[in-house]
C-alpha cells in the first residue's frame, strides 16, 4: 500500500510540475507573438536594415572614389 501511495504522489507531483512548466512556456510564446512584441521586433529589424544600408552606401562611395583616383592617376601617367 505504501508503494502505491508513493507512486501516486510522485506521478501527481510530476504531472502538476509538467503542467505548470508547459503553461509557462505557452504564456511566454503568446507574449512573444502578441502585436506589441511583433511591432517592437519589426521596428528593431527596420532600424538594423537602415543602418546596414547606410554603411553599404558609404563603403560603396569610398570604393568608387578610390577606384576613380586610381583610374585618373593611370591616365595622368600615360599622357
Amino acid at each position: 500500500m505504501l508503494r502505491r501511495a508513493r507512486w501516486f504522489v510522485t506521478g501527481a507531483g510530476l504531472g502538476a510540475g509538467t503542467s505548470l512548466w508547459v503553461a509557462n512556456r505557452v504564456r511566454r510564446r503568446v507574449r512573444r507573438y502578441a502585436p506589441p512584441a511583433l511591432a517592437r521586433r519589426a521596428g528593431r529589424a527596420a532600424a538594423e536594415l537602415r543602418a546596414d544600408l547606410r554603411t553599404a552606401a558609404a563603403e560603396g562611395r569610398t570604393a568608387m572614389r578610390e577606384r576613380e583616383t586610381e583610374l585618373r592617376q593611370g591616365r595622368v601617367g600615360r599622357a
